[in-house]
């Protein structure tokens, strides 16, 4: 099963912004992906054509299944 964990963020005029982190470790605590997007946010490290990160918004692991039909 492949794994997304997408950190949702708000940027100054209120559109989402996601990034995205493919195959998170299976052990990931919810207080380690707080502390990262915080850490985002207060560093304004990102900017977006909506302004920079102004607001956090959640954090949600996508997960996905693949089944290969017919292989050639």
């Amino acid at each position: 099963m492949a794994a997304t964990l997408q950190m949702i963020f708000r940027n100054e005029e209120g559109r989402n912004v996601t990034i995205s982190i493919a195959d998170p470790r299976d052990d990931l605590e919810v207080s380690e992906v707080e502390a990262v997007m915080e850490a985002i946010l207060q560093r304004n490290i990102f900017s977006t054509a909506g302004g920079d990160i102004a607001y956090l918004s959640k954090a949600q692991l996508v997960s996905r299944d693949v089944e290969t039909l017919v292989e050639f």
